[in-house]
């Protein structure tokens, strides 16, 4: 099954398990760019509950930049502010340790476009779930794409924390805030650590299903 799905960072738990389970996902780079959503956003559990991640961008072309042109703004260190926050967050969690090897270097290597970004985090967070997903960039944009599952813009792009189906699992911070469901895949890989691809096959199992175009 292949699957057409926005760029995301860190995506949420939902977005993981459509990609995880597919034999291939398609990033779409030529729609226009929506700002404020998983594109460039991650949301992660803090000290304080709910926390998002925000990488600040360029948009080249204003408000009609499509994706594949929009570049990582340098204006900010804001690759050392969330490495910082992800440390602070899960420093303490069982598998935090486990994996920072594998993530940590993406905060410190210099990215141009978003895209380019989002892709290689995205394929290292594949390989550490043995998933055997081949990822590809779209090149051209279909409103109505025929013969793949169109993701795009779907609810699993959120990083939804009112929906049931996601079941519950040990947070770091729970004790103080509750369980927060549908977070950063991050939060469910550094508190699950080599259970997260169980999770993700049975959440899958429950996401909302999309028909094929005809």
């Amino acid at each position: 099954m292949s699957i057409l799905i926005e760029t995301a960072y860190l995506p949420p738990i939902g977005y993981m398990a459509e990609v995880a389970a597919a034999g291939m996902a398609v990033i779409e780079l030529f729609e226009t760019y929506t700002k404020q959503t998983c594109r460039n956003h991650a949301v992660i559990y803090g000290p304080n509950g709910k926390q998002t991640l925000s990488i600040p961008v360029i948009k080249i072309n204003g408000n009609k930049t499509i994706t594949k042109d929009i570049r990582l703004s340098d204006h900010q260190p804001w690759q050392k502010i969330h490495w910082r926050s992800i440390e602070t967050a899960y420093n303490n969690s069982p598998f935090f340790l486990y994996y920072q090897d594998d993530l940590a270097p993406f905060y410190e290597k210099k990215f141009v476009f978003l895209a380019d970004w989002n892709h290689e985090l995205l394929a290292k967070l594949l390989h550490i779930l043995k998933a055997g997903c081949t990822l590809q960039f779209s090149d051209h944009f279909d409103k109505v794409p025929a013969g793949i599952d169109d993701k795009r813009n779907g609810p699993v792009l959120k990083h939804v924390t009112s929906l049931s189906r996601f079941p519950r699992y040990t947070q770091v911070f729970e004790p103080r805030h509750g369980f927060l469901p549908g977070l950063s895949i991050i939060d469910l890989l550094f508190n699950l650590g080599p259970e997260t691809a169980s999770y993700l096959e049975a959440l899958k199992t429950d996401l909302p299903k999309n028909n094929l175009p005809e």
